[in-house]
This record gives C-alpha cells, structure tokens and sequence, in this order.
C-alpha cells in the first residue's frame, strides 16, 4: 500500500480506488517494458505531494522553503568532511548530466580535485557538427529542416566522453542562449550545432574568447538580428538593430543594475543603479553594424559555421561612446575593443558566476559564495581575467557546494533540477544506449506529454528560465529568495514530466533503451535497489517517510510474479523520479 486509497499489485500496475485514466501501454520491445501503466502516474504524483513532510507553501510541492541568504563571512572557510559515495554523487549531479556507479567510484578514486582536472583533460567528444555530417545529414534534403539536431544533442548530453564539459556548456547555454526555432536562416540544424561547439570549445576556455566566438557566430547573428544590420542612414532614418547590443550587456556580461563583487545590487538613495543607458545601447549597436554571412554559397551549410565577416559599406567606422569609454575607426579591431570593454566592466565576474553558480549548484547563493567564485573570474591566481577552468574549480570546490552535511539541513539550499537533467540523470544512470546511433528522442519542448524543455529550444533570448524569478504567492517569495526553475513548472508539467517518465522507464523510445541488468539484480531486496537507486540518482538524499513509500511499493510486487525483478526495479526508479527529495539537487 502507498496509501489507503493506492495499491500495487502482483504485475506491478497502481491503482487507486476512484476513476483513473486508462492504463496505455508504454509500447516497449526488446524485453525492457515495464507493466506500470498510466495509473502509476497519479500515484506518484501522490507520491510527489505525500513525501514533501517539509509542511511549507513551496509552489506545488516540490522545493522546500528557503531561508534567506546569509551575508559574506570572511575566510577561512568551513571545513568539508570526507568524500563519501553520496558526495561523489552529489558533485555528479552538480557537474555532469547525470551520476553513474562507475563515475561514482572515479571520484572515490581521485578525488574531486583530481577528477575535475582529469576531465579538463579530456578531449572534446565529435562535435555536433561532424556528427551531422557523419550520419548525411548535410544533404540537400535538410537545407530548410532541422533533422538531426535534437539526436545530436542528445547523444553527447547522455553518452559523451566529456561529462563537465556538457555539464558547462549546457549552463552557459541557458544564458547565453540562442533557441533554433528563432534562427532565420537555412540549415538550422547545422547552424545550431555550430553554436553548441562554440559553447563546447569556450567551456573550459577564457570567458572573453567565448564573447569573440558568439559575436562571430551565425546562429547568433540571426537569433539576435545583428546580421545585415547598416550603419545609420538621415536620409532614410534607418538605425543599427539594437538586440544584440542589448541583449550581450544585459544577458550575457553586465546585468541591469551594478553589482558589487559579491552579487549584491548597488544602490543610490534607496533606488538601484543601473549599469547601462538606452543611450549606451544605441551607441555599442554602431559597433555591430556590417556584419554577413561569409559566403552566399547555401547548396552546403559550411557557412552557418564560417565565422561572420563585414561589409564596408554597412559598418559605421565613426565614434561609440558607452560605458563610459569611446571606440573608433570600425572594422573587427572596434568590435574587439568594445567586447574588451564590456569584459573589463566589474559586473561581468558577480553576474557571470552566480549565473552558473545557480544552473549547477544552489539557486540562491551565499553572497560570500558568489564573492569567492567571482574573485576566481577576476583573477585566476595567475593574473588572467575569465579563466573558465578556475572559475568551474572555484564553483565546484567551493565549501558551500561541497558541505553536504549543511545542504542537506539547509531549506534554502540547491535548485530545482531542469527536466532536460532528470532525463539524462535517468538516462545515465541506467546505460541508456542507441545501438542504431539515431537517438530518436527528438523535441521534448511539449508541456502535455513531454519535459516543457529541450536542449536548444528555448523560445526566446530570456531562455526557458530566469535567474531572478519567483513563484509569486509562495513563502519562497516572502523568504526573498529565488527559484528559477519553477517558471516552467506547474501541476501540467508535473503531470506531464511524470507520464513521460513512465514511458521511458518502462520501454524508452525507438532504439533509445535502458539497461537494469545491475538494478534488477538487487530487486529481490527492496532495501538494496532502494539504496542504490537512491545513491546514484538521488545521492543519498531521498528522506526516511520517501524511501520507506517506495520500499512498500516495490515490496507490494511478489517475486514469483511474472517479470517481477523488472517490475521492481521500474517502480523504484520512477518513484525516485517524481520524489521531491530527488526533483530538488541539494
């Protein structure tokens, strides 16, 4: 019993005792088809509310509520205790797309020190680009298509050989972001992998080359509508497009109000400062005009990876004066001038690091924490500014990211995980492979029957998230703090999340399978599947009334029943999926 109105029985399908939606098969072969069918979904969406003992309005159910922020305390900081298996899986969670039993043991082994340094050793896995190359999809079929992209993303996000590198490349893509949907150019699907390399090859490179390789992207130009973009024309009143201008201070580099190095806003008489003017806007936005595809060659998608050159005739080679600084005399040297500018700006290091701070660790970081991370942008002990390594081992290494004892006991601790990372968490997880090497999980961008997410797909510059949202009317928002996933979460996506789940547990999708040989040899003992599930997805962290829920569950299913061993171990992993102990990374 998972309570006194939901039952399992012997084949492993929940019931409840009032009407349910009809059971539908999650239409598996190859052996891997669970038989939870769609009634399991409102238990563990039951399951999902009944567990969260927090006793808090958290929005839903799902996070627990936040204490406020602490102010910066000075060094030293406090002492970590040992590695443990559940620490390893915890910096996992925090730095790849997901735990597996043999990276588990990989960080035991070295250390999280060594393991991060190993992976920054790592060559790039094939790029998106050569991938799509590879499987033909360069064919002049696909020039106004998309096909190929999302198996390409989602192969290197569940399989690649470079786990922190995606981990990071896919943190700066919720900020830095461009969506493939608001490219307007042919190849779509080659233009936005190009723009995942750009990502990829800058992760582990210097903030500043990453500013150089964007504004020379393709997949950029078009999303923010800088491409073709002319200098200023009185006769016609014709102006430089703005986006880009905007959007690299606001989003990207700057923020809207000025910081200080520990996050904190500035302000003047009670009211904050803001960093920039619509005049500063209008200023840098002469600096970005000229710039064109490389070619007008479109029978191949070579050029949507050609950085972007200039026409003379477009680009103002007059004065800009913003930030407080003036660049003249147009052309790339303007342009590299005025990134170096923007990269200079004291808000870059707050404001860049709390961004990522905040996709892989903890929503509502310390001010001292983000101090810390920020000082390691500035400088990374060598006297270079934007240093991603050091700014990804200062995010990493950071005691407030590997206290699990204190992010464990802190309400206001860790984020809710993206649902694009609960699918490849699982994926990982349990040797999701595609043996045809197609992928063929595709968009999972729907809100009815999908994740609301997808790597790529974000529907504008502002991405799927915000970093300053709040569930309006929850104490999460009377707490002050932040909880920016929960902008794409409601009981639809919830629901949705849950159902999609099931069918993929159950028999994934095309060739896109898991692997529970290892899980289903321990399903004779709930205790020890429990446990492992837990360790390797949830890091240890689902509570006492959680793990006992799903212990009944999976001992409610007889091991003389048919397929019982996969029954069990289906239910344990998709239970520890909708559990609010797992949806939210401490």
């Amino acid at each position: 019993m998972l309570g006194d109105d939901v039952t399992i029985d012997s084949d492993g399908a929940v019931t409840i005792s009032e009407a349910a939606p009809a059971a539908q098969p999650a239409g598996a072969a190859g052996g891997r088809r669970s038989s939870i069918d769609r009634r399991g979904v409102v238990a563990a969406a039951a399951l999902l509310a009944a567990c969260d003992s927090g006793g808090s309005d958290s929005g839903g159910g799902v996070v627990s509520v936040p204490a406020p922020a602490p102010t910066p305390t000075p060094s030293p900081s406090p002492t970590v205790a040992a590695l443990t298996a559940q620490g390893a899986s915890r910096l996992l969670a925090q730095a790849t797309m997901g735990a597996t039993r043999t990276s588990i043991d990989a960080v035991l082994n070295s250390g999280i020190a060594g393991w991060i340094d190993a992976q920054f050793a790592r060559p790039r896995d094939t790029s998106h680009w050569d991938w799509l190359v590879s499987k033909g999809y360069d064919s002049a079929t696909n020039v106004s298509g998309q096909s190929g992209y999302d198996s390409s993303v989602w192969r290197q996000a569940i399989a690649g050989g470079d786990p922190l590198r995606q981990r990071v490349a896919l943190a700066l893509l919720d900020f830095v972001v461009v969506g493939i949907n608001g490219i307007n150019l042919s190849w779509r699907a080659f233009a936005m992998a190009a723009y995942n390399d750009v990502l990829l090859d800058h992760a582990f490179g210097n903030y500043r080359d990453l500013l150089g390789a964007i504004t020379r992207n393709a997949a950029m130009g078009s999303f923010l509508s800088f491409i073709g973009s002319r200098k200023a024309n009185p006769s016609n009143g014709q102006l430089p497009d703005e986006n880009y201008a905007r959007e690299l201070m606001q989003l990207f580099t700057l923020g809207v109000y000025q910081l200080e190095q520990d996050g904190t806003v500035r302000v003047s008489n009670g009211v904050p400062i803001e960093t920039y003017t619509q005049d500063d806007v209008a200023q840098l936005a002469r600096v970005f005009t000229g710039l064109n595809l490389a070619t007008s060659d479109n029978t191949t998608p070579d050029r949507m990876r050609q950085p972007l050159v200039l026409t003379a005739s477009a680009n103002e080679t007059g004065s800009a004066t913003f930030l407080g600084a003036t660049v003249s005399g147009g052309g790339f040297a303007a342009i590299d001038a005025a990134l170096d500018i923007i990269f200079r700006h004291p808000n870059v290091a707050p404001f860049v690091s709390r961004q990522l701070i905040q996709r892989m660790v903890t929503s509502n970081p310390s001010r001292a924490y983000v101090g810390r991370v920020a000082a390691a942008f500035a400088n990374n002990g060598s006297g270079v500014r934007g240093d991603m390594k050091a700014v990804i081992r200062a995010i990493l290494l950071d005691p407030e990211a590997r206290d699990d004892a204190a992010a464990l006991a802190g309400t206001g601790s860790g984020r809710l995980r993206d649902p694009v990372q609960r699918l490849t968490n699982w994926a990982r997880a349990f040797g999701v492979t595609s043996p045809s090497d197609a992928w063929a999980i595709g968009d999972t961008t729907s809100t009815t029957q999908r994740l609301g997410q997808s790597i790529g797909r974000a529907p504008s510059v502002f991405g799927f998230v915000r970093p300053g949202y709040t569930p309006p009317g929850t104490a999460i928002a009377q707490a002050g703090m932040t909880a920016p996933e929960f902008l794409i979460a409601s009981e639809q996506t919830n629901i949705a999340y849950i159902n999609y789940m099931q069918s993929m547990v159950g028999g994934g999708t095309g060739d896109v399978k898991a692997d529970y040989a290892a899980m289903m040899a321990l399903a004779s003992d709930s205790q020890k599947l429990v446990d492992e599930v837990n360790l390797i997805l949830a890091a240890g962290q689902l509570r006492g009334p959680t793990v006992t829920a799903i212990r009944t569950a999976v001992d409610s299913i007889p091991l003389t029943a048919s397929n019982a061993t996969l029954n069990r171990t289906g239910v344990a992993i998709l239970l520890t999926l909708a559990s609010p102990d797992y949806l939210v990374q401490k």
